[in-house]
């Protein structure tokens, strides 16, 4: 964002908005890791406690995203015969006070995990419900910004970069978890979350307001050529009629690359969740008696920061070929707001409902991240007999044998088991994916059909928000 005389600061727009992603993704990365086997071995949750938690938080977890995109999006969708109520700087203002109040709130929540309070079943539900809430709004807020700064897929890749620059170094708590993580002596892994806690609480706050700062003064310049493209035609307006969320969701399944996005999705989801649910179990039983403790903790660490790193280098190809962006997975944002354009233009909106339909696709999408551990820890059972949450369980069925064979056999059985699942649950997403991908359609003539459209209609003579 380029500063007028007079400002104190002067931190690039791209730069702010990808800030945020570190703080999101330093605690983020530790709760997918951890918070499962904290309360399986740590606060001992029985299983079916686990299973009602994880059934329950299903539903919220999906209908959390829609919820509050409607509510942060449903005065956008009135139809006008002209002009329209709110301007693009309003939008933007509105999303950075949202990330502001939420920020701090989601990085407490996320507290609330570690240490017990409650009886396991009923901390297991209400840690989930709460944290997921205030991860949902950040992440609306923040995704919907991506579309709402720019048009343009030179600056979205910009700011996208600095997403990927950001959550590669956030990643880096997952190096140090490793080192402090132990379910023993749980004082010194509590005492690590907490000072993550209040780096991203700190965080939050100084990058949003000196955001919200920045935008504000541009808002007020009324000289700058910027503002003039911000700006929807302030018409006088005629008579209003909101748009329902039925008839919303009508315009929504009538979205054919939306449909087969989010099916594809829905199994990206899944495989993510099932890899930083796992992969420590995996490290355990198939990797822990042939190397170090530091050498578990660089590979925990690499599997986070290495997609990061190589979306840095794909999204300057993004620039030219975007097969590239739509075929990474922590690319995806960019191409849900290519959707945000095409409902923009093919439903005739006057502002574009990027936090609700973000919520959309995340409604669709997100019981791939509850169904991971469920049906991980049930296909662990059925390849092995092998239950998590009883330990002894698949000792019992070779009890008759000598201590060291039972102890053989069982870890057989256990390394067996993983290895199956390391092999069959990537290939069969990864079939799944190329099948509904492959009829996706918004890339090409059409994507630069549908950008200039939306841009002609808001009146954009440039491409995108040159503050970026």
């Amino acid at each position: 964002m380029r500063i007028r005389p007079g400002s104190c600061l002067n931190i690039p727009t791209a730069v702010l908005y990808g800030s945020l992603s570190l703080f999101v993704s330093l605690l983020h990365n530790v709760f997918l890791l951890y918070y499962v086997d904290t309360f399986v071995s740590v606060y001992k949750i029985d299983k079916l406690s686990f299973w009602i938690g994880e059934t329950i938080f299903l539903l919220w977890n999906s209908l959390n995203d829609p919820l509050f995109g409607w509510l942060s999006d449903r005065s956008f969708l009135s139809t006008q015969q002209s002009g329209a109520a709110i301007s693009s700087p309003e939008v933007v203002l509105k999303r950075l006070k949202a990330l502001m109040q939420n920020g701090p709130l989601f990085a407490l929540s996320f507290l609330s995990f570690w240490v017990a309070w409650a009886r396991p079943g009923v901390q297991f539900l209400i840690c989930l419900c709460l944290y997921d809430g205030f991860l949902t709004i950040v992440d609306l807020n923040h995704n919907a910004l991506l579309a709402d700064l720019s048009v343009s897929e030179k600056d979205r890749t910009r700011l996208n970069f600095y997403c990927s620059l950001f959550s590669a170094l956030g990643s880096l708590s997952v190096f140090m978890s490793y080192a402090v993580w132990n379910k023993e002596n749980f004082i010194s892994f509590r005492l690590f979350c907490t000072a993550l806690v209040a780096f991203s609480i700190f965080g939050f706050s100084v990058c949003t307001w000196i955001l919200r700062q920045q935008f504000q003064l541009e808002v007020k310049n009324a000289e700058s050529s910027m503002l003039k493209e911000l700006y929807i035609s302030q018409a006088p307006l005629a008579q209003e009629q909101t748009l329902t969320l039925a008839e919303y969701l009508k315009q929504l399944s009538k979205h054919q690359n939306f449909v087969w996005f989010v099916s594809m999705n829905l199994v990206q989801v899944f495989h993510c969740h099932f890899n930083s649910n796992f992969f420590p179990l995996f490290l355990e039983y198939l990797l822990s008696d042939r190397i170090s403790l530091s050498t578990g903790s660089f590979l925990l660490g690499a599997s986070y920061i290495a997609p990061h790193l190589n979306n840095l280098y794909f999204l300057s190809l993004c620039n030219s070929n975007r097969v590239f962006t739509e075929g990474t997975c922590k690319l995806l944002n960019l191409v849900i707001s290519d959707l945000v354009d095409e409902d923009f233009v093919i439903n005739k909106r006057k502002q574009a409902a990027s936090a609700l339909l973000f919520g959309m696709v995340a409604l669709v999408t997100k019981p791939g991240q509850t169904f991971a551990p469920l049906i991980g820890t049930w296909l662990l059972y059925v390849y092995t007999g092998y239950d998590i949450f009883q330990h002894d369980a698949l000792r019992d069925i070779v009890s008759t044998r000598p201590v060291a064979e039972q102890n053989a056999v069982w870890m057989k059985a256990v390394r067996q088991g993983c290895f199956y699942l390391l092999v069959f649950i990537p290939v069969t997403c990864s079939v799944l994916q190329l099948l509904a991908w492959s009829q996706f359609s918004l890339h090409g003539k059409r994507l630069q059909t549908i950008k200039s459209l939306r841009q002609n209609t808001c009146q954009e003579r440039q491409q995108g928000v040159k503050a970026v």
